[in-house]
This record gives C-alpha cells, sequence and structure tokens, in this order.
C-alpha cells in the first residue's frame, strides 16, 4: 500500500470501551487496546472463528486475540512486512515481505517459519488466499505491476500476469474462476483469470480515486472498492458502475462480513470506519460512523464471530528540521500501537 497517514496527535487510552450509535438505532461497540510493539503497519488479517488477528508491524507479525486484545504469538524475520494470508486447506500462512522480496510460509498451528520464496518482480505488498482455485495471490507494486499466483501446499509459483499499473492494491476472487484488482493510479479494476493469469479486461471506476481496498459479494456479484472520499460498487459481471458509497479519505483496505452484508470501510485520515448496509445488489444504506483513531487506514472482519479489527500507531513530535514523509507531514518516533475491535 502507499498510502501515507497524517500524524496523530491525541493519546488514547489503553483499553476502553466506547458505544456509537448508528442512524438505524444499531450501536456498534469499540474496544481499544494498547499493543505494543515495535515497527509501522499495513494490512491486517483475521482467521476466521479463531480469534487470531495476524497484524503487519515492519519486520515481523504479531498475532492478537482479537476478543481480549492480547499478544499472543509473534512471527520475526518478515523485513518491510505488508500482508498476510492465510489457507487452511493446506494448514499454511504466508507474508509479503518487500525487504528481501520474499513470502514466508509458516505453520498455520505452530506458527513456524517453513521457508521463504523468492518473488522476482519485487515490489511485494498485497496477498490474498482465493479459496476456489485453491491459490495464493499477490498483487506487487513492481514496474509493470504484477499479480503473481502461488501453490499454498508447496509454495511454488505457479502463475504471473503483468497489469496496466505499478501500484494494484487488493485483489478478490468471485469463486467462479476469475480475479478482480485494484489500480490506485490508473483508477481501473482489472479482471483475470484465476487459472491461466491471463487479463481479460480493464473497467474504469469513476468517480473512483485511487482504488485500495476491495471485497466481493458472489451472491449479487458485486465488487465493492474503497476510494478517497466516495467508494464504488461494480457489477462483476459487466463492468459498470452501479453504485457509490460516500466515505471518509485514508481508505487502505476494506472489510466485508458477507452474512450480515455490511461494508466497513476505514478512512485513515479522519480517524473512523463508515459502516454499510447492503440492502439489494445496487442499494446500499451507511447506517454508522464508527470512531476509531487517525491511522487506522486498513481493517478486517472475521466472518464468523462478526468481528471488525483496525489497527493504528501514535507517533511523537518530528524533530526540527525533518522532511515531510510521504503526503502528509514529518513523523515523529512511535510511541504506540493501538488495537481495534468493533461489535455490534
Amino acid at each position: 500500500m502507499i498510502r501515507r497517514l497524517t500524524r496523530v496527535s491525541t493519546l488514547l487510552a489503553a483499553a476502553s470501551l466506547l458505544p456509537l450509535a448508528s442512524s438505524n438505532a444499531q450501536t456498534f461497540t469499540v474496544q481499544k487496546t494498547s499493543i505494543g510493539g515495535e515497527g509501522g503497519h499495513d494490512y491486517i488479517t483475521a482467521e476466521a472463528g479463531t480469534g487470531r488477528v495476524f497484524i503487519s508491524r515492519g519486520t515481523h507479525v504479531m498475532v492478537v486475540d482479537g476478543p481480549s486484545g492480547k499478544v499472543i504469538a509473534d512471527i520475526p524475520n518478515t523485513p518491510r512486512v505488508h500482508g498476510v494470508a492465510l489457507a487452511p486447506k493446506a494448514g499454511h500462512g504466508f507474508t509479503t515481505n518487500g525487504g528481501d522480496s520474499t513470502v514466508t510460509v509458516f505453520d498455520l498451528k505452530t506458527l513456524a517459519a517453513i521457508k521463504k520464496v523468492a518473488v522476482k518482480v519485487g515490489g511485494l505488498d498485497g496477498i490474498m488466499y482465493d479459496d476456489v482455485a485453491d491459490k495464493i495471490i499477490l498483487t506487487n507494486h513492481s514496474k509493470p505491476g504484477t499479480a503473481v499466483s502461488l501453490d499454498p501446499v508447496s509454495g511454488d509459483i505457479v502463475g504471473t500476469a503483468e497489469l496496466e499499473d505499478n501500484a494494484p492494491e487488493g485483489a478478490a476472487s468471485d469463486g467462479k474462476g476469475k480475479l478482480y484488482v485494484n489500480n490506485e493510479s490508473k483508477n481501473t479494476i482489472q479482471v483475470l483469470d484465476a487459472k491461466s493469469m491471463k487479463v481479460l479486461a480493464s473497467w474504469p471506476l469513476a468517480p473512483c480515486d485511487g482504488p485500495t481496498g476491495i471485497a466481493l459479494d458472489r451472491p449479487t456479484m458485486r465488487i465493492f472498492s474503497g476510494c478517497g472520499g466516495t467508494s464504488v460498487v461494480v457489477d462483476a459481471k459487466t463492468g459498470k458502475v452501479v453504485a457509490t458509497i460516500k466515505n471518509g479519505d485514508g481508505v487502505d483496505a476494506l472489510g466485508y462480513d458477507p452474512t450480515q452484508k455490511l461494508i466497513y470501510i476505514p478512512a485513515g485520515r479522519e480517524g473512523n470506519v463508515t459502516v454499510v448496509r447492503q440492502d439489494a445488489a445496487d442499494k446500499y444504506t451507511v447506517i454508522a460512523t464508527v470512531a476509531t483513531m487517525p491511522g487506522a487506514k486498513t481493517i478486517a472482519v472475521d466472518p464468523v464471530t462478526h468481528k471488525a479489527y483496525a489497527v493504528a500507531l501514535e507517533y511523537g513530535p518530528a524533530a526540527a528540521g525533518a522532511p515531510a514523509g510521504g503526503r502528509g507531514p514529518a513523523r515523529g518516533p512511535i510511541i504506540g500501537a493501538y488495537f481495534f475491535a468493533i461489535s455490534h
């Protein structure tokens, strides 16, 4: 992910509960907990039904018990890690390590590293598990941007697609043999054949600006693309934008609960999450704006427990004369890390 967020200026209590009422009388509760630890963060991944949440932290992956916010394990030696994908049938987890252009394969039970797989295209960033094709999919900020398919048992690379954008972001599977990849710079979605990794189509996403996070509702074949200010819903059969959703800025990964038909869109700049209900294939209602913290740009949903999880970092003041970082002002050292569990 390449989104940069502004410096946080407000300290949060280590553990507290905040009830937040929605416009439709639905109440969301946020538990925030200090989790400490070193390193920045990017994607987070919730393991369905176990409570375990995997959080990328720069050089390692923290494993947190979602309901309690307690750190329960750590996976080391993942330089500049961006994301984690879990392949339950194979019993393996995978991390994208941008620092040495490798994927770490680890055992889901013990969390012990099994091997590292070299990915020569570089720019490792996004990662997801296609449960139907039974493949791990990487989306890489390489030149050109690439999508790479891995076998979840061996970890071997089994396919590569060249994309039209150097900054591909999230990917989603329709369960019918196609993959959909958001292109942040081009404001498009590209469609890939999941087996051959051949690019089939490219669809414009206007009025979306900077599509990053993505999810897909298989029964209605609707794609949700998270964008700054206005996210879009796309018909996965035709490529047409069929609905728009107003949300905050600084979106980097969204979450979707397919049973409850709830979309969670985090705004890292504003420090909140827009919760959207899918009323019908082309009808969407914002039912809550849940306060988190500036910097909470990514989110993950456990589809079994129906909890959503986010992470944000607290930065101290920058040193005098320090240059601006990315798209925001200069930032000082990390002085706190906070974990948010959202339930209703």
